[in-house]
């Protein structure tokens, strides 16, 4: 039952503040308007909020109407993770491209890039970067979302993206402290376990962080992990001794401090949402996502009230609350600050040369194609297509994260670019795949497109059974390579954007030989 409140309570408007609610709808609903008046400091926008850059705009813009120094946050990564362009596939590729091409200038001017395009769109707050160190290639969740398997590889490109995006005016919120990258569970399902020791924690997942904070990361975001050499009893994002010991203290942070969406399974069905609300705020934290998947009023009342409950209760010092959302006012008061840091919509990132391609040219607009078509790594000769091409792709279940609405693969800009070709998606509940691939191919070369392969039985029998039948089909891996390149002529494309496809497809339409690993 909801509680009736002052809206000009402090506790009351405190609470609201350190909430980060998402919502249903191109437009801010009523209520949401009237949370802001009485004091939301913050809101989170997903795909479901996004149609065009013109109807976003105007919809932060609707949102700032009732407050101007909203915080307007999203969850856009690039790569496999967009939200700015959910229905049609990134144009910038995703942190293990440009970790694999290892170029920080490169990084920088890519999350500056891409910050500009927030930015344009009223947007201030980005979720990313993902800072986890990706040491267990069998990881459901992170995957190419990490700069790759190298503590300092990944430090190094965290720090880059940071003051690419932030030199944007939007700030960056480097995720998911203390590093998600060797699980083998997804949070968004359940509570996945670190067993390491400290040792093994301070050189391996704590490295990109310290890095983050050298580098002005304006906020960090917890992980919804338990790391027992921490806290055997709670998760990073409700624990004292890992958000306020580690992080705080050890580390020396100051910035805000968000929590992963209080709504995923590894917190509601363990403490449920309020409990764990207020257990976060109380270990450190400053701001609550919530609203990937509870997107309501209801959810905002119920967060809130439990919050205020606590203050009165005595489990949650006044102070501890207040002084979450005095961060939150303070990053708000910076975003607004740097608003005039933004380029003007069109104008180049970076004055320069592009980083790496010789070419005296401007990096601008296109630098997510730059980075994805140097992010591309061919095994073996490309042998020419001497006509239209048949693409089957393996398509595995997306997680949560990536979500399955954002569309992936080579098929769309190969068949632009080679007239004639087709393509069929399949799973891994289709029987005789491989033969019915090339009952479907006729005499059209197969070019088979996989995501993560060594993360999936039967995309490996899949592909054994088609080079065994087809020796010339062509492998295009999408997610992280960590099986050896397959057949004559295989793609690493180091991530599943549209730009990555795109990239794949120039490929496969040129048919220059390229010598293994260029």
């Amino acid at each position: 039952m909801t509680t009736l409140v002052s809206t000009t309570d402090t506790v009351t408007r405190d609470a609201l503040a350190v909430l980060q609610p998402g919502f249903t709808g191109t437009t801010a609903p009523d209520w949401l308007l009237r949370r802001i008046g009485e004091g939301l400091s913050s809101v989170g926008l997903f795909g479901r909020n996004i149609e065009t850059p013109g109807q976003l705009t105007a919809l932060t813009a609707q949102l700032r109407a009732e407050r101007d120094d909203v915080l307007v946050a999203i969850d856009e990564e690039g790569g496999d993770v967009t939200r700015l362009e959910v229905r049609h596939g990134s144009s910038f590729p995703g942190n293990l491209a440009l970790g694999s091409v290892d170029d920080t200038t490169l990084t920088r001017a890519v999350a500056q890039e891409l910050g500009r395009r927030l930015a344009d769109c009223g947007v201030n707050l980005n979720w990313a970067p993902s800072a986890d160190v990706n040491s267990n290639p069998g990881n459901p969740v992170i995957g190419v979302r990490s700069f790759g398997a190298d503590p300092q590889l990944v430090a190094r490109h965290t720090a880059a993206y940071i003051e690419g995006l932030q030199a944007a005016g939007v700030a960056a919120c480097t995720k998911h402290f203390p590093g998600h990258g060797d699980t083998a569970v997804d949070s968004h399902h359940a509570l996945p376990r670190i067993d390491v020791d400290l040792e093994t924690l301070h050189a391996r997942e704590l490295v990109p962080f310290r890095a983050a904070i050298a580098a002005g990361s304006k906020s960090v975001m917890s992980a919804h992990i338990l790391l027992p050499a921490l806290d055997p009893h709670r998760p990073a994002t409700l624990s004292p001794q890992i958000l306020t010991g580690l992080l705080r203290e050890e580390l020396g942070y100051d910035g805000l401090i968000v929590t992963d969406a209080v709504e995923m399974q590894a917190i509601a069905s363990t403490y449920g949402i309020e409990r764990g609300s207020v257990l976060a705020i109380a270990a450190g934290a400053d701001a609550l996502c919530v609203g990937g998947g509870l997107d309501d009023d209801s959810t905002v009342l119920r967060l809130r009230d439990a919050l205020v409950a606590a203050v009165r209760a005595g489990e949650l010092p006044e102070e501890r609350l207040a002084d979450a959302a005095a961060r939150v006012r303070s990053l708000a008061s910076w975003t607004q600050g740097a608003r005039g840091a933004v380029p003007e919509p069109g104008a180049a990132v970076q004055e320069g040369t592009a980083p790496g391609t010789g070419d005296s040219t401007r990096i601008s607009s296109d630098i997510g194609l730059v980075a994805a078509r140097r992010a591309l790594v061919v095994t073996g000769p490309a042998e020419p297509l001497t006509g239209p091409a048949y693409v089957a792709a393996l398509t595995p279940v997306a997680n949560i994260a990536v979500g399955d609405e954002t569309p992936w693969g080579v098929a769309a800009e190969l068949a632009r670019l080679v007239p004639g070709t087709g393509t069929d998606t399949y799973g891994s509940e289709h029987e005789n795949l491989a033969a019915d691939v090339l009952r479907a191919a006729g005499d059209r070369r197969v070019v088979a497109v996989v995501r993560d392969a060594h993360r999936h039985p039967w995309m490996t029998e899949a592909l054994d059974a088609l080079l065994a039948a087809r020796a010339d089909t062509i492998v295009v891996e999408m997610g992280v390579p960590q099986a050896e390149p397959r057949g004559a002529f295989h793609i690493a494309t180091h991530g599943a954007a549209r730009v990555c496809g795109l990239a794949a497809a120039e490929t496969i339409a040129s048919a220059k030989s390229s010598p293994s690993g260029d």
